[in-house]
């Protein structure tokens, strides 16, 4: 089906700067995730888990531009976790869930599920 405005054929994405920007953020998210296990957070922001973090953002932000769609960002996130150690993984998974936490994300969840209310 042909839509106005919108290209029939594939857009050749080589040339955007998002293919650079996810590319570099992949490399650098690869190097950091080794380097961030047992690095606390809680004593110092900014620390090297907190960059690889936001390295896989702007990895996911990245791709998903570059691709068209939210999806793009997350396979690329997984692609280099599925990569990475499995101390890694556990370590940033471990702050993700306490930024999680601290965020509210249980609370704001509760309108879709039926959580159990902690004392």
């Amino acid at each position: 089906m042909n839509i106005p405005g919108v290209p029939s054929e594939p857009r050749d994405t080589r040339d955007f700067v998002a293919a650079e920007d996810a590319g570099r953020f992949r490399d650098d998210a690869a190097g950091q995730l080794a380097g961030a296990v047992g690095v606390e957070w809680y004593e110092r922001p900014g620390s090297e888990v907190d960059r690889v973090a936001v390295t896989l953002c702007r990895l996911r932000r990245a791709r998903a531009g570059e691709k068209g769609g939210p999806r793009h960002g997350d396979e690329a996130v997984r692609a280099v976790l599925g990569e990475a150690s499995p101390q890694a993984v556990v370590w940033l998974a471990s702050r993700a869930i306490s930024y999680m936490d601290e965020s509210g994300f249980p609370e704001a969840l509760e309108p879709w599920l039926e959580l159990e209310r902690s004392a």
